[in-house]
């Protein structure tokens, strides 16, 4: 890629219309990532601990709760570095690098959301047959095509975006390289990676999107045929948190890239959403509508305790 360009590295602008604010964002964005990274590696730790919860289900929840630590690593770092004063610059490499992983991890996880909902589907309407279908080769299937789809995804924007040349200006109006951000800022036209752009992340993000309505539509049909009240307010718990975790994470992806003219101040704050607040709500939702993990999370708690006063 270096051929294209002769640019070296660009400069982070931060955040839009934050001017002398960086003291302050670097406290609050350093909480928030410290929680979400300790929120998600407790539900991680309880489920890993937990024999009861060796099941496709939580063995896809601790999935997504790395994804939920390694989303918001591949921005938050690099922001708070600059928030606190250092160099806002960032190697052409580097960007690009950005980038990349930015989409591989989030188009991932997005597939991650589907294969939940349709395991949600399995264990709801056809509970009998849950553990023939989701055995252990149909999940780890399940995984690699999301890894696939993710990577696959992450290659073509990359490349789109990067083979053009790139001779100056070199700012980049934005808190991390991201495809509206780094556009712009090309010698030649860029028109046609903007449109591959678009049309691939709204294309994926609604085939997901549909993938999943399909699912929970047939899942609300099977909630509303349980006869028991108990069965109905499980059934519903556990589809809730899932389906409030997807709103989280499509509700962003469709007003940045799909916005007829991009607005670099409201596509910082529903990105921010996106990479650092929803990955927190994340950890929040499933340990706090669980019970199984709340359980474990004693459990796990009560030993690390027990331990200590040994």
């Amino acid at each position: 890629m270096r051929n294209h360009t002769e640019l070296n590295e660009f400069i982070l602008l931060g955040i839009p219309q934050t001017e002398g604010l960086e003291t302050v964002l670097f406290v609050i964005f350093l909480f928030i990532y410290f929680f979400t990274l300790l929120g998600n590696l407790l539900i991680l730790t309880a489920i890993v601990s937990s024999s009861t919860l060796h099941t496709p289900m939580y063995f896809f929840l601790g999935l997504l709760s790395i994804f939920d630590m390694l989303f918001p690593s591949v921005t938050c770092p690099k922001m708070l570095f600059y928030l606190s004063g250092q160099s806002q610059a960032t190697s052409y490499g580097g960007c690009a690098a950005q980038l990349f992983f930015y989409h591989f991890l989030g188009s991932t996880e997005g597939c991650l959301y589907s294969v939940m909902a349709y395991d949600h589907f399995v264990a709801i309407c056809h509970p009998l047959k849950y553990m023939l279908i989701m055995r252990p080769g149909v999940c780890v299937g399940l995984v690699m095509a999301a890894w696939l789809v993710g990577c696959l995804q992450a290659t073509i924007l990359t490349s789109f975006t990067f083979q053009l040349t790139y001779c100056g200006p070199n700012h980049v109006d934005y808190f991390f390289c991201d495809i509206p951000a780094v556009l712009p800022l090309a010698c030649a036209d860029s028109s046609l990676a903007q449109k591959v752009g678009s049309i691939n992340v709204g294309f994926l993000a609604l085939m997901l999107w549909f993938s999943v309505c399909v699912s929970y539509t047939r899942i609300g049909i099977a909630i509303l045929r349980i006869c028991s009240a108990e069965g109905r307010q499980k059934a519903f718990s556990i589809c809730s948190a899932h389906l409030t975790a997807i709103l989280c994470a499509y509700g962003p992806v469709i007003i940045i890239y799909l916005q007829p003219t991009p607005n670099s101040f409201l596509g910082a704050m529903v990105q921010i959403l996106n990479n650092t607040v929803s990955p927190t709500l994340n950890s929040l939702i499933y340990s706090l509508r669980n019970k199984e993990v709340k359980r474990s999370l004693k459990m796990v708690f009560h030993n690390v305790v027990f331990t200590a006063l040994e």
